[in-house]
C-alpha cells in the first residue's frame, strides 16, 4: 500500500467490521486510519484533516450523528459517509441534510461503498482546490498598498476612474496608475472578473 494515497478515516465500534473495511480499503490503496469510538477520532486534530471519513451511526457513548455535528461545528470539511442499519435510514437522511456525502445500509457491498469513497474524496479534492484559491486571492488583496485597496474597492463598487478622481481628490490619471496596478497584482485585466475574484476571497 502507498502511504501516500488519500487518506480513508473509519469510525466504527465493532472490530470485526472495522478490521473487515481496513482490509477492503488497504487493498484500493487507500492509507487507511481505524478509530473505535467517536471520542477516539476525537483526539485528532481534526481541522487539518483530508481525505474522507466511514461513519458508523450507531456507536455507543458519543454517536455517528453527535461526532458528525461535532465536526461541523469545528469547521472539520472532511466527507462523511454514514454506516447505517435498517432503522437508521431516516437518521442518515437528516445526516445527509446537514451535510453528508452519502450513507451505505447493512449489509452493503463493497462497490457501493468503494464508489461513496470515490465521490466524497473527489469531494474532498475540489473543497481543498477551492480553499487553495481563495487563499491564493486573499494573499493578492493583502499585496495591495492601503491606496490601490482604496482604489480597488471603488472600482468593484462600479465607480468610474473620473468620479473616483473626484472622491479622493487625486488626478484621473493618479487613478489609472493605480487601477492598472490593482490589475497587475490581481492577475487580471478585467473589471468583471476582478469582481468576481473579490467575492469570492470574501465568502
Amino acid at each position: 500500500m502507498s502511504d501516500t494515497g488519500p487518506y480513508v478515516y473509519v469510525v466504527e465500534d465493532d472490530e470485526a467490521v472495522r478490521d473487515s473495511l481496513a482490509m477492503l480499503l488497504k487493498a484500493e490503496n487507500y492509507v487507511v486510519k481505524t478509530y473505535e469510538s467517536a471520542e477516539a477520532f476525537l483526539k485528532e486534530n481534526v481541522r487539518e484533516l483530508r481525505g474522507a471519513m466511514v461513519l458508523d451511526i450507531r456507536m455507543p457513548g458519543l454517536t455517528g450523528m453527535e461526532l458528525h455535528k461535532k465536526l461541523l461545528a469545528m469547521n472539520c470539511a472532511l466527507p462523511v459517509i454514514f454506516v447505517t442499519g435498517h432503522g437508521d435510514v431516516a437518521m442518515a437522511v437528516e445526516a445527509m441534510k446537514l451535510g453528508a456525502v452519502d450513507f451505505v445500509q447493512k449489509p452493503y457491498r463493497d462497490e457501493e461503498l468503494l464508489s461513496k469513497i470515490e465521490e466524497a474524496l473527489k469531494m474532498d479534492a475540489e473543497q481543498q482546490a477551492a480553499l487553495a484559491h481563495k487563499e491564493e486571492l486573499k494573499r493578492r488583496i493583502e499585496s495591495l498598498t492601503p491606496r490601490e485597496s482604496e482604489i480597488m474597492e471603488m472600482m468593484v463598487e462600479g465607480n468610474a476612474n473620473k468620479v473616483i478622481a473626484i472622491d479622493l481628490d487625486i488626478s484621473q490619471r493618479t487613478v489609472e496608475i493605480h487601477r492598472s496596478r490593482v490589475m497587475q497584482k490581481m492577475g487580471t485585466h478585467s473589471l468583471a472578473q476582478l469582481v468576481q475574484m473579490v467575492i469570492a476571497a470574501r465568502a
